[in-house]
């Protein structure tokens, strides 16, 4: 496995800093069980006074399901760890966890021990099985699953082998589910860890969707189609209406299903207006397109003034380009750890829509600071030798998915082709 070769490499092993309980985004406090806090909410009521060691031997974290695993898991340093034992399993579960109903008061079965009961009451709160996710220009649905745990379904609108039209704008590109998934191994690959993780998953859009649905709106607009297939098309700003109906095969769809990060009321996170935001018009200029010097604007103004702010711009940048991803517009952070922390990379719909040209500009953020992380360009170095070929690597991670193969090879090879233009900017900029 090249996969495990490339974790096993010095440079996929250099230490985080030591995680303190002011750096973990939940503090889980073993001596009373499933007691948890979060910065800036109030504490949970416990469910027992009890000791944290079970009877059958098992501590009260053993017992949580994977995603509330997760969850408790991410600090200020990582959304999850590079060798993390829970990402198989919690990617199964994506895959293929029963999506629940949710028109009742009634539970699911119980799990081995109680979740966190303000944890739990939340989710029962939030618990809309599929249901729209608000906002956004594309349909989005929230998913529950019997143990609590939520996930988002983007489904599949274009085939695998459709390249965007070279004359679409980059707000009206569709957005791929099969490139959420891509993305999220992607970013592993490249040590960045900032993806919530994603898995394919083909769906019965009549048993998991329109059957239990407890949005109106939603299922309103299911329909069968000439062809006998069943179709849906949802309510959302601009790509929900018959003419972009979504049909199963006849009643088959994939879909990506990424894993839900924890609601905004337990752990606040921030949106970042991207400084490299494009102007969305389809005439006027954004201010970088006209500026060279731009950058030294940038490094002026807070909170990319100081600390590892901008260099974290420059690994997003990297992503984005290696996928042509030219919709960057905002980005989140949790608001507990302020300004020392890392970006969130979430909707990465956009990405992988064309593998036989290049877009430049993306790459702008790098051109003009000429600035880099030394662990990041030596990843980068690496990823362009033969025995670590970065196509090779997202080939192998992307074959264990449901839906493999989730990428056309030319996309795959694009990969190899943009990485050497990566690489000839840093080089450029060591130059001057």
């Amino acid at each position: 496995s090249r996969l495990a070769a490339l974790f096993k490499h010095p440079l996929y092993n250099i230490p985080i800093p030591e995680v303190t309980e002011k750096d973990k985004l939940f503090v889980v406090n073993p001596m009373e069980k499933f007691s948890l806090h979060s910065s800036g909410s109030e504490e949970w009521v416990s469910s027992s006074k009890a000791e944290a060691l079970l009877p059958t031997g098992k501590t009260a974290y053993d017992t949580y399901p994977t995603w509330l695993k997760f969850h408790v898991g991410i600090n200020r340093y990582e959304l999850y760890p590079r060798q993390d034992p829970l990402m198989p399993t919690l990617l199964q579960d994506l895959a293929t966890q029963k999506v629940v109903s949710s028109g009742t008061t009634s539970l699911p079965a119980p799990l081995p021990a109680p979740l966190p009961r303000r944890w739990l009451l939340m989710s029962l709160i939030l618990m809309s099985l599929a249901v729209q996710k608000s906002g956004g220009t594309q349909l989005k649905l929230i998913m529950t699953f019997p143990n609590y745990g939520q996930a988002l379904f983007k489904p599949m609108k274009q085939t695998r082998d459709q390249e965007t039209p070279a004359d679409f704008f980059y707000f009206s590109d569709f957005e791929r589910h099969n490139a959420e998934i891509a993305a999220f191994h992607l970013d592993r690959i490249l040590d960045f860890r900032r993806i919530p993780p994603v898995s394919g998953r083909l769906v019965n859009i009549t048993k998991e969707i329109r059957d239990i649905t407890t949005d109106k709106k939603l299922a309103k607009t299911f329909f069968i189609s000439p062809a006998g297939n069943v179709c849906f098309y949802g309510v959302c700003s601009y790509y929900c209406s018959t003419e972009h109906a979504l049909c199963g095969k006849p009643d088959l769809l994939e879909g990506s299903v990424a894993a839900l990060l924890p609601d905004k009321t337990l752990a606040k996170r921030r949106s970042w207006r991207s400084p490299w935001r494009r102007s969305y018009h389809k005439s006027k200029k954004a201010e970088w397109e006209l500026n060279p010097n731009y950058c030294a604007q940038v490094r002026e103004t807070p909170p990319y003034d100081s600390g590892h702010r901008l260099l974290d711009l420059m690994d997003m940048t990297v992503l984005d380009f290696l996928m042509g991803n030219m919709d960057r517009h905002h980005y989140e952070t949790f608001e507990k750890f302020g300004n020392d922390t890392f970006l969130l990379h979430l909707d990465n719909g956009r990405g992988f829509g064309t593998h036989s040209r290049d877009e430049p500009s993306i790459l702008a953020p790098l051109q003009q600071c000429c600035s880099i992380k030394k662990s990041t360009y030596l990843r980068l170095q690496l990823l362009a030798t033969k025995p670590y070929r970065l196509s090779d690597l997202l080939r192998e991670a992307l074959a264990t998915d449901p839906l493999s193969p989730v990428l056309a090879e030319p996309h795959l090879q694009a990969l190899d082709r943009r990485l050497e233009k990566v690489l000839a900017v840093v080089g450029h900029c060591l130059a001057r």
